[in-house]
Protein backbone atom coordinates (compact mmCIF):
# COMPACT_ATOMS: atom_id res chain seq x y z
CA UNK A 1 0.00 0.00 0.00
CA UNK A 2 1.19 3.54 -0.69
CA UNK A 3 1.68 5.64 2.41
CA UNK A 4 0.33 9.05 1.52
CA UNK A 5 -1.48 12.09 2.82
CA UNK A 6 -3.28 14.14 0.22
CA UNK A 7 -2.17 17.69 -0.50
CA UNK A 8 -3.79 18.16 -3.88
CA UNK A 9 -7.36 18.56 -2.66
CA UNK A 10 -6.31 21.24 -0.23
CA UNK A 11 -4.29 22.99 -2.91
CA UNK A 12 -7.28 23.15 -5.20
CA UNK A 13 -9.54 24.37 -2.45
CA UNK A 14 -7.50 27.05 -0.74
CA UNK A 15 -4.27 27.38 -2.65
CA UNK A 16 -2.12 25.61 -0.06
CA UNK A 17 -2.05 22.15 1.46
CA UNK A 18 -2.99 21.63 5.08
CA UNK A 19 -2.09 18.02 5.63
CA UNK A 20 1.20 16.58 6.89
CA UNK A 21 3.31 14.27 4.79
CA UNK A 22 4.22 10.70 5.52
CA UNK A 23 7.95 10.14 5.55
CA UNK A 24 10.81 12.33 6.75
CA UNK A 25 10.11 15.80 8.11
CA UNK A 26 12.70 18.45 7.24
CA UNK A 27 14.99 18.62 10.21
CA UNK A 28 14.63 14.92 11.03
CA UNK A 29 17.52 12.58 10.20
CA UNK A 30 19.91 15.42 9.49
CA UNK A 31 17.85 17.97 7.55
CA UNK A 32 18.35 21.59 8.57
CA UNK A 33 14.63 22.37 8.81
CA UNK A 34 15.16 26.09 8.19
CA UNK A 35 14.27 28.19 5.16
CA UNK A 36 17.30 30.50 5.16
CA UNK A 37 20.15 30.18 2.62
CA UNK A 38 22.14 27.04 3.27
CA UNK A 39 25.25 28.23 1.36
CA UNK A 40 25.97 24.71 0.19
CA UNK A 41 27.78 24.35 -3.14
CA UNK A 42 26.17 21.76 -5.42
CA UNK A 43 28.63 22.29 -8.27
CA UNK A 44 32.23 21.44 -7.40
CA UNK A 45 34.85 19.45 -9.32
CA UNK A 46 34.34 16.54 -6.91
CA UNK A 47 30.56 16.58 -7.37
CA UNK A 48 30.91 16.82 -11.14
CA UNK A 49 33.17 13.77 -11.11
CA UNK A 50 30.74 11.84 -8.89
CA UNK A 51 27.81 12.74 -11.14
CA UNK A 52 29.68 11.63 -14.25
CA UNK A 53 30.75 8.37 -12.61
CA UNK A 54 27.15 7.63 -11.62
CA UNK A 55 25.93 8.21 -15.18
CA UNK A 56 23.36 10.83 -14.20
CA UNK A 57 21.74 12.46 -17.20
CA UNK A 58 22.28 16.13 -17.96
CA UNK A 59 19.72 18.70 -16.87
CA UNK A 60 17.78 19.92 -19.89
CA UNK A 61 15.87 23.22 -19.54
CA UNK A 62 12.48 23.32 -21.22
CA UNK A 63 10.86 25.96 -23.37
CA UNK A 64 7.22 25.52 -22.41
CA UNK A 65 5.12 28.54 -21.44
CA UNK A 66 4.45 28.84 -17.68
CA UNK A 67 0.86 28.14 -16.65
CA UNK A 68 -1.07 29.38 -13.59
CA UNK A 69 -1.72 25.80 -12.45
CA UNK A 70 1.74 24.52 -13.27
CA UNK A 71 5.08 24.36 -11.53
CA UNK A 72 6.36 27.61 -9.98
CA UNK A 73 8.69 30.00 -11.80
CA UNK A 74 11.75 28.92 -9.84
CA UNK A 75 15.18 28.23 -11.28
CA UNK A 76 17.16 25.49 -9.54
CA UNK A 77 20.80 24.52 -10.10
CA UNK A 78 21.68 21.14 -11.52
CA UNK A 79 23.08 18.81 -8.84
CA UNK A 80 26.70 18.07 -9.67
CA UNK A 81 26.97 20.76 -12.32
CA UNK A 82 25.13 21.57 -15.51
CA UNK A 83 22.55 23.98 -16.76
CA UNK A 84 20.04 25.37 -14.25
CA UNK A 85 16.36 24.59 -14.80
CA UNK A 86 13.32 26.85 -14.55
CA UNK A 87 10.66 24.43 -13.32
CA UNK A 88 7.82 26.42 -14.90
CA UNK A 89 9.34 25.94 -18.36
CA UNK A 90 9.54 22.15 -18.23
CA UNK A 91 7.31 20.20 -20.57
CA UNK A 92 4.97 17.49 -19.38
CA UNK A 93 4.12 14.75 -18.91
CA UNK A 94 6.52 14.88 -15.99
CA UNK A 95 7.08 13.24 -12.61
CA UNK A 96 8.91 15.42 -10.07
CA UNK A 97 10.24 13.70 -6.96
CA UNK A 98 11.60 15.56 -3.92
CA UNK A 99 14.18 13.60 -1.93
CA UNK A 100 17.18 13.92 0.35
CA UNK A 101 20.07 11.75 1.43
CA UNK A 102 18.91 11.91 5.07
CA UNK A 103 15.40 10.64 4.25
CA UNK A 104 15.08 6.86 4.68
CA UNK A 105 11.84 6.43 2.65
CA UNK A 106 13.44 8.43 -0.17
CA UNK A 107 16.38 6.05 -0.24
CA UNK A 108 14.09 3.03 -0.36
CA UNK A 109 11.93 4.25 -3.24
CA UNK A 110 14.65 5.54 -5.57
CA UNK A 111 15.26 2.18 -7.33
CA UNK A 112 11.53 1.99 -8.15
CA UNK A 113 11.61 5.50 -9.61
CA UNK A 114 14.70 4.60 -11.64
CA UNK A 115 12.94 1.51 -12.99
CA UNK A 116 10.00 3.69 -13.99
CA UNK A 117 12.41 6.09 -15.71
CA UNK A 118 14.03 3.24 -17.62
CA UNK A 119 10.68 1.78 -18.66
CA UNK A 120 8.45 4.81 -19.21
CA UNK A 121 10.87 7.74 -19.46
CA UNK A 122 10.00 8.24 -23.12
CA UNK A 123 6.39 8.87 -22.08
CA UNK A 124 6.77 10.57 -18.69
CA UNK A 125 10.03 12.31 -17.86
CA UNK A 126 11.40 12.03 -14.32
CA UNK A 127 13.14 14.84 -12.46
CA UNK A 128 14.61 14.48 -8.98
CA UNK A 129 14.84 17.51 -6.68
CA UNK A 130 17.48 17.06 -3.98
CA UNK A 131 15.70 19.06 -1.28
CA UNK A 132 17.05 20.58 1.96
CA UNK A 133 20.27 18.66 1.46
CA UNK A 134 23.19 19.09 3.87
CA UNK A 135 25.54 16.67 2.13
CA UNK A 136 25.53 16.83 -1.70
CA UNK A 137 28.45 14.39 -1.88
CA UNK A 138 26.50 11.89 0.20
CA UNK A 139 23.46 12.48 -2.00
CA UNK A 140 25.43 11.58 -5.11
CA UNK A 141 26.84 8.53 -3.33
CA UNK A 142 23.24 7.44 -2.77
CA UNK A 143 22.44 8.14 -6.41
CA UNK A 144 25.26 5.85 -7.47
CA UNK A 145 24.21 3.19 -4.95
CA UNK A 146 20.61 3.14 -6.16
CA UNK A 147 21.48 3.35 -9.85
CA UNK A 148 19.57 6.58 -10.41
CA UNK A 149 20.32 8.24 -13.75
CA UNK A 150 17.38 10.62 -14.27
CA UNK A 151 18.22 14.36 -14.14
CA UNK A 152 18.68 15.94 -10.70
CA UNK A 153 18.40 19.53 -9.54
CA UNK A 154 19.01 20.91 -6.06
CA UNK A 155 16.97 23.04 -3.66
CA UNK A 156 19.23 23.26 -0.62
CA UNK A 157 17.65 26.58 0.42
CA UNK A 158 14.10 25.15 0.43
CA UNK A 159 12.87 27.70 -2.08
CA UNK A 160 9.98 25.41 -3.02
CA UNK A 161 8.65 24.99 0.50
CA UNK A 162 6.14 27.91 0.52
CA UNK A 163 5.13 27.59 -3.14
CA UNK A 164 2.23 25.68 -4.67
CA UNK A 165 2.00 22.81 -5.42
CA UNK A 166 4.63 22.01 -2.78
CA UNK A 167 3.30 24.15 0.09
CA UNK A 168 3.26 23.46 2.90
CA UNK A 169 6.03 20.91 2.43
CA UNK A 170 6.44 19.24 5.81
CA UNK A 171 8.20 16.03 4.87
CA UNK A 172 9.81 13.86 2.24
CA UNK A 173 9.48 12.19 -0.15
CA UNK A 174 6.99 14.08 -2.27
CA UNK A 175 5.79 13.38 -5.80
CA UNK A 176 4.23 15.85 -8.24
CA UNK A 177 2.76 14.95 -11.63
CA UNK A 178 2.45 17.44 -14.49
CA UNK A 179 0.34 16.76 -17.58
CA UNK A 180 1.10 17.56 -21.21
CA UNK A 181 -0.49 21.00 -20.83
CA UNK A 182 1.87 21.89 -18.00
CA UNK A 183 -0.79 21.66 -15.27
CA UNK A 184 -0.16 19.93 -11.96
CA UNK A 185 -2.59 17.03 -11.68
CA UNK A 186 -1.23 15.41 -8.54
CA UNK A 187 0.83 16.57 -5.56
CA UNK A 188 1.20 14.41 -2.47
CA UNK A 189 3.59 13.14 0.11
CA UNK A 190 3.98 9.53 -0.95
CA UNK A 191 6.52 6.81 -0.26
CA UNK A 192 6.54 4.10 -2.91
CA UNK A 193 7.20 0.55 -1.80
CA UNK A 194 7.37 -0.98 -5.29
CA UNK A 195 7.82 -0.12 -8.95
CA UNK A 196 4.24 -1.24 -9.64
CA UNK A 197 2.97 1.41 -7.22
CA UNK A 198 4.77 4.10 -9.21
CA UNK A 199 3.27 2.82 -12.47
CA UNK A 200 -0.24 2.58 -11.00
CA UNK A 201 -0.12 6.08 -9.57
CA UNK A 202 1.11 7.67 -12.78
CA UNK A 203 -1.44 5.73 -14.86
CA UNK A 204 -4.20 7.07 -12.61
CA UNK A 205 -3.36 10.64 -13.59
CA UNK A 206 -1.49 10.63 -16.90
CA UNK A 207 -1.84 8.70 -20.19
CA UNK A 208 0.52 5.76 -20.03
CA UNK A 209 0.80 3.26 -22.87
CA UNK A 210 1.93 -0.30 -22.11
CA UNK A 211 5.69 -0.55 -21.85
CA UNK A 212 7.77 -2.62 -24.24
CA UNK A 213 8.75 -6.06 -22.90
CA UNK A 214 12.01 -6.10 -20.94
CA UNK A 215 14.72 -8.23 -22.64
CA UNK A 216 15.39 -11.50 -20.76
CA UNK A 217 19.05 -10.60 -20.27
CA UNK A 218 18.33 -7.10 -18.90
CA UNK A 219 20.09 -6.33 -15.65
CA UNK A 220 17.81 -5.79 -12.63
CA UNK A 221 17.44 -2.32 -11.18
CA UNK A 222 19.72 -1.59 -8.23
CA UNK A 223 18.20 -1.91 -4.76
CA UNK A 224 19.04 -0.37 -1.43
CA UNK A 225 18.85 -2.33 1.77
CA UNK A 226 18.72 -1.10 5.31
Amino acid sequence: MRRRTSLLAALLAVGVGVSGLAGCAPGADGGSGGIGPAQIDVDTPELRAAKEAAGVEACEPGDAEPTPDGLPEVTLPCLGGGEAIDLSRLEGPLLVNLWANWCAPCREEMPALQQFHETYGDQVAVLGVNYNETDPAGALDLVAETGVTYPLVADVDQVLRPLAPFAPLRGLPMTVLVDADGEVVYAEGVAFDTYDEVVDLVADHLPLAPAAPVPPDASPTSEVTG
